[in-house]
């Protein structure tokens, strides 16, 4: 049985919103009450539309906010109030690729220097040492060594995301989120960033938290799928447990949505013709 990496157990994530000197404002439950794991070598789809919490719920769990109430767990360690300084050794276990690598690379760094820079911060090997290390993450993720010298607006999106991903696997984590991380690319560069990262995940043995809107690519990248809605897993399965046998009628609505050509999966597709329902979910699992 694999280790487990993650769990989170009744995670909460309030924010207080439009509150001033003469208002009291209100609450945005963003994440609320949310239980789930991934272990070594597993991913984990996390899906919903836009606004049902699940980036911020990815977040969460990496502790870059602060939950509002429940419990984090890394490799069984209860991290949840841990301080800044008391995280930044686990950092290097926990990483997360974003959405746009262009707003999330420093525009001013060469791909060499943003790659040798989480070697420097957690004081890691020599510079020669760090420079070969570069060299490598760029075998990794499929670009030439000249790249070391060029500037991220010089690539394509899908190389930028190369390079995000070879950022966040530089210092050999243990856990990667990625956060809408193909949602920006062209169809065919999404599918090779795709195969890229299952390609380092069985390399690496990496515990993967994927989050999307887009049912279609989750399905082909993860184990098990967790669906958000309003801020709620309102269901939970192995992924073709929960592509062939939905329960929630939220994700049978998600699912009616997907446009299906291929005959064999053709009849698992639900159709709902009534909308769902805007009141907190009960969750299935």
């Amino acid at each position: 049985m694999s280790k487990e990496v993650l769990r989170v157990e009744n995670l909460k994530q309030y924010f207080v919103s439009g509150k001033g000197l003469l208002r009291q404002g209100y609450t945005i439950k963003a994440v609320d009450g949310v239980s789930l794991s991934v272990s070594q070598g597993e991913t984990l789809g996390l899906v919903g539309e836009s606004g049902c919490g699940k980036s911020t719920l990815g977040r969460t769990m990496l502790k870059l906010f602060e939950p509002t109430e429940g419990k984090i767990f890394f490799e069984g360690k209860d991290i949840t109030h841990l301080s800044p300084r008391q995280m930044r050794p686990l950092r290097k276990d926990m990483q997360i690729v974003f959405q746009d690598p262009l707003e999330s690379l420093n525009q001013r760094h060469t791909i060499g220097g943003i790659l040798e820079e989480p070697f420097i911060i957690h004081n890691i090997g020599t510079a020669k040492e760090r420079r070969q290390w570069v060299l490598e993450l760029l075998d990794k993720v499929g670009l030439p060594h000249d790249a070391v010298n060029r500037y991220p607006h010089e690539f394509s999106g899908g190389q930028r995301q190369r390079i995000g991903i070879a950022r966040a696997i530089a210092l050999k984590p243990k856990l990667l989120i990625c956060d809408e991380s193909v949602s920006a690319l062209d169809v065919s560069v999404q599918a090779q960033i795709l195969n890229l990262l299952l390609k380092l995940q069985q390399e690496m043995n990496l515990a993967m938290i994927f989050i999307s809107h887009d049912l279609s690519v989750v399905r082909h990248i993860s184990d098990k799928v967790a669906v958000m809605y309003f801020g709620h897993v309102v269901e939970e399965g192995p992924t073709e447990t929960v592509y062939h046998h939905p329960q929630h009628e939220y994700t049978q609505k998600l699912l009616s949505a997907i446009p299906i050509t291929h005959p064999k999966y053709r009849k698992h597709k639900r159709r709902a013709e009534q909308p769902v329902a805007e009141k907190k979910p009960e969750a299935v699992s």
